[in-house]
């Protein structure tokens, strides 16, 4: 066999395709939001997600290690709408200065008032419809970041937004399965709003929007009449909450268990939602079932 010189070699080498792959530093600030820039960025992106698997996003308190991830970082994927409190501190401290995408930009979203204030519910993910919007910005912003690898981004965007679609179809046809005066159901913090809204399921939780607020005991008296007269049957956990409030309120009410759901964060390796596609699907059967 004819031997290549070694510099002829080291050169072919390096302008292999292989050798000339680009690969993105990108940093997602919770697991949801991770999963789905693994999925649309494949082999082409390296995802460093802060808030991992069972982490609450509205309480998480950063590390060093997170401030050096972000100074490392290509791309910064947050979802936006006041999840991440935490997140402009973090960025600041770590001298990031590049491109923030806010997934959730364009959404429609929800607000309540809550002690004189306006607040807005950030968990628009929790939709399939608000799912691909994520998706989209996902999409051009990993194709902004690696020109390069753009057309196989677009690709596997593309096709990641045809099973969103797809399971935004499902998940209505589910619900559609459970008389309307049955599609009441009580969990730990209003963290299902956008669901509730797009598929027609009526949430009722003690806590608001975020999970670092508390229930007064008048709140509370007033959700468990809510309840009774409502006929709620069931109540669900949640992964990433403790459930001993939400516990005592059904056992005074009469709700009855129907589950445990992933509203923002996925579960270990060894859980029912490893992927937000998971996540997502397990909800939508467990509370279904739980309805029924």
């Amino acid at each position: 066999m004819k031997r290549l010189p070694v510099a002829l070699a080291i050169a072919t080498l390096f302008a292999s395709p292989l050798a000339m792959a680009n690969t993105v530093n990108a940093v997602a600030s919770f697991s949801i939001l991770g999963d789905m820039v693994h999925q649309i960025g494949g082999e082409h992106v390296v995802v460093k997600t802060l808030v991992g698997p069972n982490g609450d996003p509205h309480s998480y308190e950063p590390s060093p290690q997170d401030s050096r991830s972000l100074a490392k970082a290509d791309v910064v994927f947050v979802s936006g709408l006041g999840l991440e409190g935490w997140m402009d501190r973090l960025i600041g401290a770590s001298g990031y200065r590049g491109k923030v995408v806010v997934a959730s930009e364009g959404v429609s979203s929800r607000q309540m008032e809550e002690e004189g204030k306006t607040i807005t519910d950030p968990h628009a993910w929790n939709s399939m419809q608000n799912g691909v919007i994520y998706a989209r910005h996902i999409t051009e912003a990993l194709a902004a970041a690696d020109p390069q690898d753009a057309a196989d981004f677009r690709q596997r965007g593309a096709a990641y937004i045809a099973k969103l679609q797809q399971l935004d179809q499902w998940a209505k046809q589910q619900f559609a399965t459970v008389p309307a005066s049955q599609r009441k159901v009580l969990t730990s913090h209003d963290a299902f709003g956008y669901m509730g809204q797009a598929y027609g399921v009526q949430f009722l939780a003690p806590v608001g929007f975020s999970t670092d607020a508390e229930a007064s005991a008048q709140d509370v008296a007033a959700l468990i009449a809510q309840i009774k007269q409502a006929h709620v049957r069931h109540y669900f956990i949640e992964n990433q909450t403790d459930p001993r409030l939400v516990k005592q309120i059904a056992s005074a009410s009469g709700a009855q268990p129907g589950g445990e759901l992933y509203p923002e964060a996925l579960s270990t390796a060894d859980g029912p939602a490893t992927t937000y596609v998971q996540a997502f699907t397990h909800n939508v059967s467990t509370l279904v079932a739980g309805m029924k």
